[in-house]
């Protein structure tokens, strides 16, 4: 089997993103387009990977998720084009004589499937091959040029392109697998003599072809291959991501009630036998068990969710959020950094925020916890079976024990002892027939004046 080395070329300044931003660390489904790439490189098992990057963008190296193997970084001081970029590997992949797959870090959209093919159609026989594709437009695409033989005879820049060469539909997703044995000699044959004045990478097909090497091209999906450049192109990307990530959900047991207006991250999990109502957004950190009902209309972040469970309409469920076995997370409430245990509920506009809700608890509409003074956050535990009346308020750190019943309208301040009624509101005063004699006094002065 043959090894396989990978290297991202990701050192472009991105100037239409128009970002202080750099334009791999854009977003798609929740994570920068960047980790994409690697998260399918790294799915090839590769030897060696390299991310090259230019000299103004250390933020990036600083991103870069945890996986194995680690990317070694090398950086591209000048920017002299994808050829001159490659070259700067060379210290990574020293004595390295496998496949080198090219890739880029602002085309995320690339598949395992499709990079396995490419590979195969280098192993055939070939030093070098191309990753083809026929876009509906291709008039912003380089062409390939394919002999008569069915082989890869060159590849033509779009800006050096005559006629003959814009008439071919067969174009270039800049994406090649080469084979490493020759890799540096081609790439140190290049030469800057084109529209541009820089060291096209696409020029190693030429040379390999001057030295009587075969070179191939496989194929891919149009959507595959998307570069993204500007906002809108990350628009597109992130529909066509999107609607992987659906037909994914669905394929593995999730109904999505919606599926164009639900939104998942990278990393959502759902479990079987999931429903997720309209509009509901997931970002990054949500796993989903079995069975579980998600209304139309919600927002989760950070957040596990137990089998079973009720959420929604209209929930917020932050970083931290802890959601146990049938427990119920009803319209207008906002869970974060709290554990809601089995079978508890809290239905109704309530805030519950760095808490324990014990099992069985159940927590009535317009309950906030009081978890911040304005210097720190502090908890609040709920025993099991608890009942906390509407309205009421829970300054932590605070401790509501098993079974205990807090009245409607409370202010708690204090710990309630376990099975104790706690009330804690001012004290009604009725004072008879006052309304009648008010309004009586109103419309007198009103006919005065």
């Amino acid at each position: 089997m043959t090894e396989t080395a990978i290297v991202i070329l990701a050192a472009g300044k991105g100037t239409r993103m128009k970002s202080r931003r750099a334009k791999v660390l854009h977003a798609l489904a929740g994570q920068p387009m960047l980790h994409h790439v690697l998260a399918t490189a790294r799915t090839l098992a590769p030897e060696r990977l390299v991310l090259v990057l230019g000299p103004d963008m250390e933020a990036v190296g600083r991103t870069l998720p945890e996986g194995a193997p680690p990317a070694e970084i090398a950086i591209q001081q000048e920017r002299l084009g994808s050829g001159h970029a490659l070259l700067m590997a060379r210290h990574a992949l020293a004595g390295f004589a496998g496949d080198v797959l090219v890739l880029y870090g602002d085309v995320p959209l690339i598949t395992a499937e499709t990079l396995n093919a490419l590979l195969a159609a280098r192993r055939s026989g070939a030093a070098v091959a191309v990753l083809g594709f026929e876009p509906d437009d291709g008039a912003a695409y380089g062409r390939l040029v394919i002999g008569p033989e069915g082989g890869l005879e060159r590849i033509v820049e779009r800006l050096d392109a005559d006629q003959a060469a814009a008439e071919i539909t067969l174009c270039n997703s800049g994406i090649m697998a080469v084979d490493g044995g020759h890799l540096f000699a081609l790439l140190d044959g290049l030469g800057n003599d084109n529209a541009k004045g820089e060291y096209y990478l696409t020029d190693i097909v030429a040379g390999a072809r001057a030295r009587g090497l075969e070179c191939v091209h496989a194929m891919a999906a149009a959507e595959e291959v998307m570069g993204i450049n500007d906002r809108a192109q990350l628009a597109e990307a992130e529909a066509v991501l999107q609607n992987r990530l659906r037909r994914a959900a669905m394929k593995n047991g999730a109904t999505l009630i919606d599926p164009a207006t639900t939104w998942f991250s990278l990393d959502t999990v759902l479990g079987e036998d999931v429903t997720v109502g309209p509009n509901t957004q997931f970002g990054p950190g949500v796993r989903v068990a079995d069975g579980v009902e998600i209304r139309a209309f919600c927002h989760l972040e950070g957040a596990d969710v137990g089998a079973g469970a009720i959420i929604g309409p209209y929930a917020r469920l932050r970083p931290g959020a802890e959601i146990g076995a049938g427990a119920h997370i009803g319209n207008f409430v906002e869970i974060k950094k709290a554990r809601v245990e089995k079978g508890a509920k809290i239905n109704h506009l309530s805030y519950i925020g760095d808490a324990r809700i014990g099992a069985g608890a159940n927590i009535g509409a317009g309950t906030i916890t009081c978890n911040y003074d304005g210097f720190t956050k502090s908890l609040s535990d709920i025993g099991a079976g608890a009942f906390i009346g509407s309205n009421s308020a829970l300054v932590a750190p605070v401790v509501i024990g098993d079974g205990a019943v807090v009245a409607a309208g409370s202010v708690i301040t204090r710990d309630v002892s376990a099975d104790a009624i706690a009330v804690a509101r001012g004290e009604q005063d009725e004072r008879p027939g006052a309304a009648a004699r008010r309004r009586d006094k109103k419309k007198s002065g009103q006919a005065k004046g």
